[in-house]
């Protein structure tokens, strides 16, 4: 177990020293004992890239970000804990939660063991790599801010967050900091990470317009508009990123990073790390082949908000399961209309089955992806977004207008200051936008809580009540500390 001390989280200790899952290292991953060898510190690095691609932090990053959203419907119970992400029924024991953090803490406490060792002004390379640990170490402690602390408008100075750790201390028992005190760590993290990265690897890396691309999105969630329209506007002025052509918007997902001119950053993933049953997509999408759970569905609210505009190029991320007849031939009913197939309890709810294709067939693989966290549409959003708040609603519109036209979108499905075709706000119209976009990439439930805003689930899908409202001010917007790592260290507060 020696090569294993390098990704202990101290938070978590007993429960990762016992944990016979942990022998087997990441791919590019180092002992620990070679981190104080300054030849060791770019494949340490890679290392910590790597540990964010293992099932316990990617597949929950997006399920417990995306499941608790209404763009998506489950269609039957299900033992896999995400049941309770979904339904908004949380346990303090949930295991994807405790998975979810132990593997987040990991990645953190291997940042700071190499932050530690390695001094400012070096060299370049040396800056390089500190910048891009300070940005994984950031982008790890605001995933976990998100999922545990309440949204930034509703008291950041007292609601509490998660610990913010910035020292390889396996033996450290913190406490939580608030929600504020997160925050300002991650700034000031991404701060000093865009002003050491000279670089671009790749965009399977951390890079200055990366970690200005986080700034954009962080300020957005603090409500710091200014602040993140300019970030937004630096990344799309940058000229480093392009939309993807209408044309080829379909099969933007099943390209790797290095062939997506869009991509700001997405956590890299190749065949070799192709977990089938056990991906992000095994539950949104079943293969030909039968490799797929295919449980869970796009939501008859988020396919009626799309299909305003049957012209509308994002139809592609979503896919009917047609019902065949006999002969191999689509069903169709006495209308023409093609049959769709259901899922559910007979005599009870029965779900469209509307697969979900953002995170399959990369490569030809079904159950493969390398699922994309910052892209240049979401600076769009962004600066759209802030725009809309900072008053400057021409631009705003203009942004909007800017991702339709890209989804092949003119004439009057464009909208104008004076005809917002019965939007009350350009704000509404912003955050519309951001949900036929980004769909399905995590971020509809924060949009609309740290807006103020309710989630309501008003069509079929196997919710505790229907309609279902989760009011912004609800106690379980956010998971409950995963009991185990209380247990292990008292210090910890539960979530009430």
């Amino acid at each position: 177990m020696k090569h294993i001390s390098k990704y202990f989280a101290g938070l978590s200790l007993v429960m990762l020293a016992a944990s016979c899952s942990l022998k087997k290292d990441p791919h590019d991953a180092v002992p620990n004992e070679d981190v104080k060898n300054p030849a060791s510190w770019q494949n340490a690095t890679d290392g910590n890239y790597a540990l964010l691609k293992e099932e316990n932090f990617t597949r929950n990053y997006w399920q417990i970000g995306e499941f608790p959203s209404d763009d998506i419907a489950l269609s039957g119970t299900t033992t896999d804990p995400l049941f309770y992400s979904y339904t908004y029924g949380h346990l303090t024991n949930q295991g994807n939660t405790s998975a979810y953090w132990r593997a987040a803490y990991r990645t953190i406490n291997g940042c700071n063991l190499l932050l530690a060792e390695m001094k400012e002004g070096t060299s370049a390379d040396v800056d390089q790599m500190m910048g891009e640990n300070l940005f994984l170490r950031a982008f790890v402690h605001h995933s976990l801010v998100r999922t545990f602390g309440r949204p930034y408008q509703q008291s950041p100075e007292t609601n509490l967050g998660v610990p913010v750790i910035t020292t390889a201390d396996i033996t450290a028992k913190p406490k939580r900091n608030t929600v504020k005190e997160v925050y300002d760590q991650v700034i000031a993290d991404l701060q000093k990470a865009k002003d050491l990265m000279t670089e671009d690897r790749s965009n399977s890396y951390a890079s200055k317009n990366v970690a200005m691309a986080m700034l954009a999105r962080v300020y957005l969630y603090k409500g710091q508009n200014d602040s993140a329209y300019a970030y937004a506007d630096s990344v799309i002025r940058s000229n480093h990123y392009s939309l993807v052509p209408t044309v080829d918007l379909a099969k933007y997902y099943t390209k790797g990073n290095e062939d997506n001119k869009e991509t700001i950053w997405a956590i890299h993933h190749t065949a070799q790390d192709d977990r089938d049953w056990s991906s992000i997509g095994s539950m949104y999408y079943t293969s030909p082949s039968g490799l797929g759970y295919g449980e869970i569905y796009a939501s008859e609210a988020y396919r009626k908000l799309l299909d305003k505009y049957p012209e509308d190029a994002r139809h592609s991320f979503v896919q009917p399961v047609v019902i065949k007849k006999a002969n191999g031939q689509d069903s169709t009913d006495i209308n023409g209309n093609k049959v769709i197939a259901t899922r559910g309890k007979a005599g009870g709810i029965q779900v469209q089955k509307w697969y979900i294709l953002k995170f399959s067939n990369q490569d030809n693989i079904p159950t493969l992806s390398s699922p994309v966290v910052f892209r240049l549409a979401e600076m769009y959003l962004i600066r759209a977004e802030a725009a809309a708040k900072l008053g400057n609603n021409n631009q705003a519109i203009e942004d909007v207008n800017t991702i339709r036209t890209r989804a092949g979108l003119s004439g009057n499905a464009l909208f104008t200051t004076a005809d917002l075709k019965g939007y009350a706000s350009v704000l509404d119209v912003v955050l519309d936008e951001t949900r036929l976009e980004l769909a399905f990439e995590t971020h509809r439930c924060f949009d609309l809580f740290r807006n103020n805003k309710n989630l309501v689930r008003n069509y079929p899908g196997y919710h505790p009540v229907n309609p279902q409202t989760i009011e912004y001010t609800n106690l379980r917007v956010v998971h409950y500390i995963p009991e185990q790592d209380i247990v292990l260290n008292p210090n910890l507060a539960q979530n009430p």
